[in-house]
């Protein structure tokens, strides 16, 4: 057990611990999304259609505020980023506990997805900023299993307050949005890499157009958004899978349910399963796995069916959160890490998107065939990650061979 314990979370900065926290703490009381469309109906009898839009407002809040935050990260750095979308996201909650008109409440819905999206980026470059290169992919393991527990326990909570009241509901979020800007004020000093007076040679420059048409990350991205296609299903087109086999919508909640508790029990041994695999190796064999287990799907018909393609799938799920953001940190600058994390993040959005849009016409005309696409669409992922892992290598072998024997340009 010690010996788990020390290879698992034994290591790691202190620092990186504060951060962890923070997100944690963040992500426990962060359920005002999750049932802001029952909050925007039940509490301010808004339609159907108008707390769609409003919904659709904080969406594309979170799209700019991924940008905003990336760009943010590495101009200002990861802590004045933290600082300011905590706090503004505190008293954007208590605005949107108390509006009215319904013009002011989709202005402060689009702020809140906009302040709860910055911190992604200047969370994930800070760990990167802090933690050693041989250890992140155990760093970003404990994030996903912290993001995944804090998730479940605070879809527990939101329901539970929601019966209560909306308006302590809304003070509970609040209240534990400020916690987290409290530590991050306290414990968690600024870590963006100090850029030197006299520029390395070798060393690039530049904003999201540099992230953007990078080639071999934005390889990366692509293959990262067909698995998030993927893991969206679960969201929105797994329901509508589930009741059309005559299953009660409390079986989505328990595969759901148990999906969480999985990857709570489980998440903090990947690291030791995974931990002599290549990177590419790891993700090929984690959109095998999404594959095989969204493809399951076709043939399940009853709970048990559904629980087991569920496994499948989570393990997934689970093995590529570590190698994915331990490629993100190899690929990126330094002085771009923001930038470069905030393109990745976009690959959230673009999959809540086009999972749905696609999936249901593509669940309609096609019926369980869908789910055989969706596995295609795993092991097309897979093939893409093998063909493109010796070239990724090889870039960041030359950038650190680069970055060891760069000579500083004369002044």
């Amino acid at each position: 057990m010690r010996n788990w314990y020390r290879s698992t979370m034994g290591g790691l900065p202190g620092l990186y611990w504060y951060l962890w926290t923070g997100m944690l703490i963040n992500r426990i009381g962060g359920f005002v999304a999750l049932v802001l469309s029952l909050y925007l109906t039940s509490a301010r009898h808004l339609t159907l259609p108008v707390a769609g839009l409003v919904v659709g407002a904080y969406g594309i809040g979170g799209i700019a505020g991924v940008l905003l935050g990336g760009v943010m990260a590495d101009r200002w750095g990861r802590r004045p980023t933290l600082l300011l979308a905590h706090f503004g996201a505190v008293a954007v909650l208590v605005g949107l506990a108390f509006a009215q008109p319904i013009p002011a409440i989709a202005v402060l819905a689009a702020l809140l997805g906009v302040m709860h999206s910055m911190p992604g980026p200047a969370f994930v470059a800070a760990i990167v900023d802090v933690t050693p290169a041989d250890d992140r992919s155990r760093a970003f393991n404990l994030q996903f299993w912290a993001f995944n527990l804090g998730m479940a326990i605070a879809s527990v909570l939101a329901g539970a307050l929601a019966e209560v009241s909306f308006t302590l509901l809304f003070a509970v979020d609040a209240t534990a949005t400020l916690a987290t800007s409290l530590l991050i004020l306290w414990k968690v000093r600024e870590t963006r890499p100090v850029r030197p007076a006299q520029r390395i040679a070798q060393k690039p420059s530049g904003g999201l157009r540099t992230a953007l048409t990078d080639r071999a990350y934005m390889l990366f991205v692509g293959l990262s958004l067909l698995a998030a296609i993927l893991s969206t299903q679960s969201s929105t087109i797994l329901p509508l899978a589930i009741t059309g086999d005559g299953l009660g919508s409390s079986v989505y909640g328990a595969v759901v349910g148990y999906a969480a508790l999985l990857i709570v029990i489980g998440q903090l041994f990947v690291p030791r399963l995974i931990g002599r695999w290549r990177k590419g190796t790891a993700l090929t064999v984690s959109n095998v796995l999404l594959g095989l287990g969204f493809a399951a799907v076709a043939l399940a018909d009853s709970v048990l069916g559904y629980l087991a393609a569920a496994t499948v799938w989570t393990i997934g799920a689970m093995i590529a959160a570590p190698p994915n953001a331990a490629v993100i940190a190899e690929l990126s600058p330094a002085e771009l890490r923001g930038r470069y994390q905030s393109v990745f993040y976009l690959t959230f959005p673009a999959a809540s998107f086009i999972a749905p849009a696609a999936g249901g016409v593509s669940l309609q005309y096609l019926g369980d065939w869908h789910w055989i696409v969706c596995g295609a669409l795993g092991l097309v992922a897979a093939a893409g990650h093998l063909l493109i892992q010796p070239a990724r290598e090889r870039r960041v072998a030359e950038q650190l061979e680069a970055e060891r024997f760069a000579v500083p340009v004369a002044g």
